[in-house]
């Protein structure tokens, strides 16, 4: 078992661009960046693809052009495509239940109430794939989570999610050897590190 599809949650059209629940199709465009890649749109995936290969392992990089609550079109389409198992998936999404600066890897699950997950999980007819979970904290009224995350984060928040971002980059290649209890050790120290770390004297 290894990931062979990395799939950023978001929603299509230049104004949702910078809107919190678009931070998986920022992951994705962050790693595009990171090593040349360039996601060119396939109808028949309904999104945007492209290929990252990386220490001798590739997979696939897809960011659906549905919108988010039917993200699973595009998951299904392009792993039956490519005949690619739901546990050698990763999406990548917002998470209103982690604070802005932490993200978390998790193996299946629930889908905790995100469209997305739900209609992916429906398409694939499975709840086993990854998922990389980027906190972006909770409005604190479940009448406000819509309004929340279809709107842009304050510039430390901002911060906080593009440095969570930065924290899960070392963690490919070993998601692509298919070291997954290694990647999540990493992480998720890393995530405690940074949660217990105490000020400088200059910045207390």
């Amino acid at each position: 078992m290894s990931i062979q599809l990395i799939v950023g949650l978001g929603n299509p059209g230049a104004e949702y661009e910078d809107t919190r629940h678009n931070a998986g199709f920022w992951w994705i465009d962050a790693i595009c960046r990171e090593y040349g890649i360039t996601l060119a749109h396939e109808n028949k995936f309904l999104g945007r693809v492209g290929r990252l290969k990386l220490k001798g392992h590739e997979a696939w990089l897809l960011t659906p052009m549905t919108f988010m609550n039917a993200s699973g079109q595009a998951v299904g389409a392009i792993s039956r495509f490519y005949r690619i198992p739901s546990a050698d998936i990763l999406v990548v999404h917002d998470e209103l239940d982690l604070p802005a600066g932490i993200a978390k890897l998790k193996h299946g699950g629930g889908n905790g109430g995100h469209n997305g997950l739900k209609d992916i999980s429906k398409h694939l007819g499975a709840t086993d794939y990854w998922r990389l979970r980027l906190g972006i904290s909770h409005p604190g009224d479940a009448r406000e989570v819509i309004n929340y995350v279809l709107h842009s984060p304050s510039r430390d928040e901002a911060e906080q999610i593009q440095s969570a971002m930065m924290s899960t980059t070392p963690l490919l290649p070993m998601l692509l050897a298919g070291e997954f209890e290694a990647a999540m050790l990493k992480l998720h120290t890393h995530a405690s590190t940074s949660k217990t770390r105490k000020p400088s004297a200059e910045n207390a």
